[in-house]
């Protein structure tokens, strides 16, 4: 069954009371869109992810996603179900249309282990599906700040995403929609289809507050572990060539040589994020023999390298790069060089450090022969 993901960003978020919509605020360093986009991507049958958004966020969602393998952004319209409803379009115009389809929150960035799998199975015997919790508290309907009445909680459930639906049906119950739904399950339901519950999560939370935001934060660091990672590198100088240091191409008479652009700084900080994750070093990755990286830009390598943590379920909590060298001088360039590292990794720039110093004119760096960098990576991952 061919699968594909609507992320849902075109909420203002209102209730929240940030100056920006939820989706977009930092959680543990990433955007909170960027924690949901890296889960369904996660999950191994979800082969097309299309980001859904406010009109004019295009290029918003792209920054903050990049290095995601996800579709370039449509505009969602008014209301949740027209934006639901722009996505469905955008997919059914793509040869061939996807054959089931998960809806999830952007503002809903953990998707909890087997969720997905469950929701999968369950639509091999119904045209929709939906993680769901039972309620446990007793619900009061309210009047003026006065109790009404007490309504009975039997049977009640409260409905999560992603929700899964059989694609053909859930474009169908849009396509024919004369009124507004709370969910995508009610069109289907509207329309006289099976829609399946499968068993929810309390860590699946939709912040919505910033009670909320803080809950998930200490959930999510509850279930990880810090590992370190250390990074060197080495490049020649050789005229002729560019100067790239850390994703900053830095004005110098020399550059330095190398199969690929030669950036020392990012190859240092691959091997200390690789090194975290135990997984080898850049080589490994990017073979200098082929000639696939020919001149290669590095940004490609660190973005490989953040992925590796994300496909591990895990984040990056800090970075630093050292940079060895008489000339060029780093100073004037080091702020540029931090938010470009941090735009490569995904993350804010503050958990970015880049810094440089000499070697006293001691040695090959000294004599100008060679710029070294090192680097330390702090990631944590799942227990």
């Amino acid at each position: 069954m061919s699968i594909a993901a609507l992320l849902m960003a075109a909420g203002s978020g209102t209730r929240f009371g940030a100056d920006q919509p939820k989706q977009y605020l930092p959680l543990l360093g990433r955007p909170v869109i960027r924690h949901a986009a890296e889960a369904l991507l996660a999950e191994p049958g979800v082969e097309l992810l299309l980001p859904v958004c406010a009109a004019g966020e295009e290029a918003r969602i792209a920054a903050l996603l990049e290095g995601l393998p996800v579709l370039p952004a449509v505009a969602g319209g008014a209301t949740r179900q027209a934006s639901v409803r722009a996505g469905l379009e955008a997919l059914a115009n793509r040869q061939p249309p996807p054959e089931a389809v998960l809806v999830h929150d952007a503002a809903r960035p953990v998707v909890p282990r087997g969720t997905i799998p469950a929701l999968l199975a369950a639509l091999r015997g119904a045209p929709g599906a939906i993680p769901a919790q039972p309620v446990a508290d007793t619900l009061k309907r309210a009047e003026g700040g006065v109790i009404g009445e007490t309504v009975p909680r039997a049977g009640l459930h409260r409905a999560q995403t992603p929700q899964a639906f059989r694609f053909d049906a859930l474009l169908a119950a849009h396509r024919a929609a004369g009124a507004e739904a709370t969910d995508d399950a009610q069109l289907l339901e509207l329309a006289g289809e099976r829609v399946v519950l499968v068993a929810g999560s309390e860590t699946n939370v939709k912040i919505t507050f910033p009670e909320d935001l803080e809950r998930v934060a200490g959930s999510m660091l509850g279930r990880l572990v810090p590992r370190v990672g250390t990074g060197f590198d080495v490049h020649r100088t050789e005229t002729g060539r560019r100067m790239v240091l850390c994703g900053v191409v830095v004005p110098c008479e020399f550059g330095l040589e190398g199969h690929s652009d030669a950036d020392v700084g990012i190859h240092a900080l691959c091997d200390a994020i690789y090194g975290a994750l135990a997984e080898g070093d850049i080589g490994r990755w990017f073979p200098p023999s082929e000639i696939t990286w020919k001149d290669a830009d590095s940004a490609q390598f660190l973005i490989h390298a953040a992925g590796r943590v994300a496909a591990r379920g895990g984040i990056i909590a800090n970075v630093d790069v050292t940079l060895l060298c008489e000339r060029p001088k780093i100073g004037p360039h080091r702020e540029a060089m931090q938010a470009r590292l941090a735009e490569l990794l995904g993350v804010d720039p503050g958990i970015v450090g880049v810094k440089a110093t000499t070697t006293e004119r001691l040695g090959f760096t000294g004599r100008g022969e060679g710029i070294a960098a090192q680097a330390a990576a702090m990631v944590l991952v799942p227990v």
